[in-house]
């Protein structure tokens, strides 16, 4: 009799301690990181704990499913002595069942449950528990690791940093797109800051610059007088200098020292414009808007100059570019006219500026136009068809209806784009 009793008090203990290691299993794997890191700062003994256990979570959690294993293994035989010695051997199979309804529900379901809605709560108070199961068993789960890693690279692919690095950015931004909350106090316009954010690293400058096409210039050729001239009708403080082609831009102008030079009393016709000009920046146009933003920062500019890779002249970029990415369009008192582009009409169309950037269409209108083969959406248009449409010509491209309403030259300047409705 006092066997028995104290069989089933060695399992009830052992189901207890199962249940406890599915509870810091579950836990160890849900916690919140920047909860348990900002408890760690703040002095937390128990948060600094499982902080350095971070660093070796694969061990950990081999450690637990270790403990788990063991102890439920142990129940299991120590149930099925107290059955034997009970009912004999015909009841052995219904005490498994019995025992594996257990383990299952009391051991392993409710345990987890519990945790996974408050894992800090479990984990906080078990950590230094942990700490010396994992210290204790350490040399054991070093030696399971080496042949599990060893089992893992003989059937799948290592992993390179650059794939580590995406997979980084990729949970990053399932996070933010993870957060509810509508547009309660501005969260959906964070949301959409982050995300651009993390977007930096892999969009180029030939996505955002402005084309050469609409780039203000100064030749060195022309008169002081039309030169001067020239600038007081810019709206730009930083104006490029080019001399005998367009391609060979000479300097940049910076508005403030010219109008230090004009107030020296000089005679304007004997003003070096040159000797004033800063040297040029340039940048190739793959360079990323990470890297750029970066460089800005380096060398406390705001303006650079994008070439091709044959060395062309193909458009500017500056740090309001890169910004108005992150944060949307930014205009200021100089600017003539609104310059999103893009007007809603009461049918639910827009009429949309062909110079409109994909990236910034997408982004206003929340549509997922790829931005692979264009830079803007006229670009997207010319390059789905292969052709130069003509005006009142319309095409159906990515569940949209984009109609041509201005062309100018080989330009397309005006578009209607609408939604096509789902049948």
């Amino acid at each position: 009799m006092l066997l028995d009793i104290l069989y089933l008090l060695i399992v009830l203990g052992l189901l207890t301690t199962s249940a406890f290691f599915a509870a810091c299993e579950t836990a160890i794997t849900a916690f919140s990181k920047p909860r348990i890191n900002r408890l760690a700062k703040e002095g937390d003994k128990q948060a600094e704990i499982i902080c350095k256990l971070q660093d070796e979570i694969e061990l950990v959690i081999s450690t637990i499913l270790t403990c788990n294993t063991i102890t439920n293994s142990l129940a299991v035989s120590f149930a099925t002595a107290m059955c034997i010695e009970i009912f004999g051997q015909t009841a052995i199979i219904y005490w498994s069942i019995i025992m594996s309804v257990f383990i299952v529900l009391f051991a392993e379901v409710l345990p987890k449950m519990f945790t996974i809605t408050n894992p800090e709560k479990i984990l906080l108070p078990s950590a230094k528990i942990i700490r010396f199961i994992f210290i204790t068993l350490k040399p054991i789960n070093n030696i399971i690791g080496a042949i599990a890693k060893w089992f893992i690279s003989v059937f799948s692919k290592t992993s390179t940093i650059g794939d580590e690095y995406a997979s980084s950015i990729e949970e990053l931004k399932g996070a933010i797109d993870m957060h509810k909350g509508g547009d309660i106090n501005g969260i959906a316009q964070e949301k959409a800051m982050l995300s651009s954010i993390l977007d930096l690293g892999r969009v180029q400058v030939s996505k955002i610059m402005v084309h050469r096409k609409n780039v203000t210039m100064i030749c060195l050729d022309d008169a002081m007088s039309s030169i001067i001239e020239q600038v007081m009708l810019c709206p730009f403080t930083r104006i490029p200098l080019w001399k005998g082609d367009r391609d060979n831009i000479v300097g940049v102008l910076y508005v403030k020292p010219l109008l230090k030079a004009l107030s020296d009393n000089r005679n304007l016709e004997e003003l070096d414009i040159l000797s004033i000009a800063i040297k040029p920046w340039f940048i190739p146009e793959s360079t990323d808007l990470l890297y750029q933003l970066q460089e800005f920062r380096k060398k406390k500019e705001h303006f650079a100059l994008v070439v091709d890779e044959y060395g062309c002249f193909m458009g500017i970029v500056t740090l309001e570019d890169i910004l108005e990415e992150i944060v949307g369009e930014i205009s200021d008192e100089h600017d003539a006219a609104p310059a999103n582009g893009i007007r809603k009409q009461e049918d639910g169309s827009y009429i949309v500026d062909g110079a409109i950037s994909i990236r910034d269409f997408n982004r206003e209108i929340g549509t997922t136009f790829p931005g692979e083969i264009a830079t803007t959406i006229a670009g997207l248009v010319i390059n789905s068809i292969g052709i130069i449409p003509d005006t009142e010509q319309v095409f159906l491209l990515f569940g949209y209806r984009f109609e041509i309403l201005k062309r100018r030259r080989n330009q397309v300047t005006l578009l209607k784009i609408a939604k096509l409705e789902e049948e």
